[in-house]
């Protein structure tokens, strides 16, 4: 077979300046040191903090209250203990989380995120990333305010329904690299990605991860209440649509005014200058591009099938309790199957394969210790006692509050403990039991607590320090933890009141009475 000589120069170019995915040296160093100082104060509550804990049934689910077999009257289980744990236990925390179930989640998000570094290098390295952007310009370029709402609206369904989140860090960089080559800048990728993702799970219709968890243990039917849930998608769409869509036109109006517009120097070039090359011309690419877009179609179908699976009583419990995990896999299987095929397909092969791969796991692979610590600061809270303490206290406190006020509450609450716990099924296990009884006593109903549940949650996954997807993803593109604020602080802002005023809506209309 002959080759292509236009093909074989772009890829060559394309070896010579590749450079994949690079981490924000600042930014990492920053959120390690702010991460350690959390970690630390965490440490320090587990000293001051009383500790107590409630009993537990069989699955380990807290049990709030038990009946008085004399008086009748619900008595709770929670009692003081006078365990304290060692100070000096704070420090080896990051270590001793790996004699837990979670060091498989937490080797898990490791290995998913060094497979990505890899594959992206070879993506970059061998034209394909280039040919995606040059692809997008020609055919958007006339008409790109028609394409970012769809991208916003797609990547928010696919949230809100099957419930991608971790997924996000993925698409997080090459949405970037579009917006870049749009003429935005990388603020505007990242709405497009991660935080359109984490507003779909906020807005969440029939996400298993919060709605699905949240419902079954409040024992309401599953994935009820639809309307109004549609409802807030409808709202946190176009809250979302219309922010991201008047800063994009302030952006392209005049570059300079964006916060991240030195940042986004290198990369702009890079991207302009691979769409000038006009690569859309090698048919060698465009069958690589196929081919890596075929792995992450097959990425969708695994969502899809674990959505529905989990669906049908029929299916063995065993396999219904483990499909959840099926698209992060999928994610890492095919992503990094789809690009290693797109490179040796576009003329990348044998060593320079291998070696180029290897090089993009190593420099995304600084981001391994966020992970270990933020894995760390639960466990320290978890095995300081404090925990069931810190609930105590919030059921006594919302005991005396109405019902609006006691929603409310809840809300905040769960937005607190995110910060520290940034698991929804594990703060769904930890608060639930003890929430849902009392929403019941109080008249709130158990429809309105998911909703607090679901927005608490939702955004949360994307604005603290704490947050591993967020900090990894505005990472990858370069972009620090101060800017990322600064341009979201407003958003965050109107996404709060949004659901405050949802919140107060659903007791008044009484949602799922």
């Amino acid at each position: 077979m002959s080759s292509n000589p236009k093909t074989e120069k772009t890829v060559k170019e394309s070896e010579n300046t590749g450079q994949g995915l690079k981490l924000d040296k600042k930014t990492v160093l920053f959120i390690t040191g702010l991460i350690l100082g959390i970690m630390i104060f965490v440490g320090i509550l587990t000293q001051i903090v009383p500790r107590g804990e409630y009993q537990t049934d069989e699955s380990g689910a807290i049990i709030a209250s038990v009946t008085d077999p004399v008086t009748g009257e619900q008595i709770s289980t929670y009692s003081p203990i006078d365990y304290k744990m060692p100070f000096w236990k704070t420090f080896v925390a990051p270590i001793e989380v790996f004699t837990t179930g979670e060091a498989v989640t937490g080797i898990a998000i490791i290995l998913f995120i060094v497979l990505i570094g890899g594959t992206f290098l070879v993506l970059d390295k061998s034209g394909v990333l280039s040919y995606i952007m040059g692809v997008i310009v020609k055919k958007y370029s006339d008409k790109k305010y028609k394409l970012l709402p769809v991208m916003i609206l797609a990547f928010m369904a696919l949230s809100s329904v099957v419930g991608i989140l971790e997924e996000s860090i993925t698409v997080t960089p090459l949405c970037v690299a579009i917006a870049l080559a749009l003429g935005w800048d990388s603020l505007v990728g990242i709405s497009i990605s991660l935080i359109s993702i984490a507003f779909g799970f906020t807005a969440a219709s029939f996400n298993p991860f919060n709605v699905g968890i949240v419902q079954s243990m409040a024992g309401i039917p599953l994935f009820s209440g639809i309307l109004y849930r549609l409802v807030i998608f409808a709202g946190v769409y176009a809250i979302l649509t219309g922010f991201v869509v008047r800063y994009a036109k302030k952006i392209e109006k005049n570059p300079q005014k964006s916060i991240v517009y030195e940042n986004d120097l290198v990369l702009r070039e890079k991207y302009l200058s691979s769409v000038s090359n006009d690569v859309t011309s090698d048919p060698r690419l465009g069958r690589a591009t196929r081919t890596f877009v075929g792995c992450i179609a097959g990425v969708l179908v695994c969502a899809a099938v674990s959505f529905i699976v989990q669906r049908i009583e029929a299916v063995p419990e065993v396999i219904r309790d483990n499909i959840d995990n099926l698209p992060m896999v999928s994610m890492a299987i095919l992503f990094t199957v789809g690009g290693l095929s797109a490179g040796y397909i576009a003329g990348i092969r044998g060593r320079k394969l291998l070696s180029g791969f290897v090089d993009g796991a190593k420099a995304i692979a600084p981001i391994a210790p966020l992970i270990i610590f933020v894995m760390a600061i639960t466990f320290i809270l978890k095995q300081g006692k404090i925990i069931d303490t810190l609930l105590y206290f919030v059921y006594s406190k919302i005991a005396d509050f109405g019902p609006s006020a006691a929603l409310l509450f809840i809300f905040l609450f769960i937005i607190v403990l995110s910060f520290f716990i940034g698991s929804g099924t594990a703060k769904a296990f930890l608060i639930m039991p003890i929430v849902l009884p009392l929403a019941d006593m109080i008249n709130v109903t158990r429809q309105s607590v998911v909703i607090a549940f679901c927005f608490a949650d939702g955004f949360c996954n994307i604005l603290y320090p704490t947050s591993g997807v967020m900090i990894i993803a505005i990472g990858l593109v370069g972009v620090s933890y101060g800017k990322y604020l600064r341009f979201t602080w407003k958003l965050f802002l109107a996404e709060f009141l949004f659901a405050a005023l949802i919140l107060l809506c659903a007791v008044a209309l009484g949602y799922g009475a």
